[in-house]
């Protein structure tokens, strides 16, 4: 499973796929979630975002959490 793979690597999964969004709901650990609708968003503003929540968060602060792009 992805979240498990990112989750052993102390890694943020970057995703579009609502799925994720559930398996947060269930109470699935992970190390953090930044989830953007499909095709909601120019790619040049996902990388912006991105850089920008890596600057402002720590991996600690992540944990569990989904960050709305």
């Amino acid at each position: 499973m992805q979240l498990n793979f990112a989750r052993t690597q102390e890694r943020i999964l970057v995703t579009h796929d609502d799925d994720f969004l559930i398996l947060n709901n269930q109470g699935i650990e992970h190390s953090g979630i930044a989830y953007c609708q499909k095709d909601a968003k120019p790619i040049g503003y996902i990388i912006r975002m991105l850089i920008l929540l890596y600057e402002v968060a720590t991996p600690e602060e992540m944990k569990g959490r989904i960050e709305y792009l």
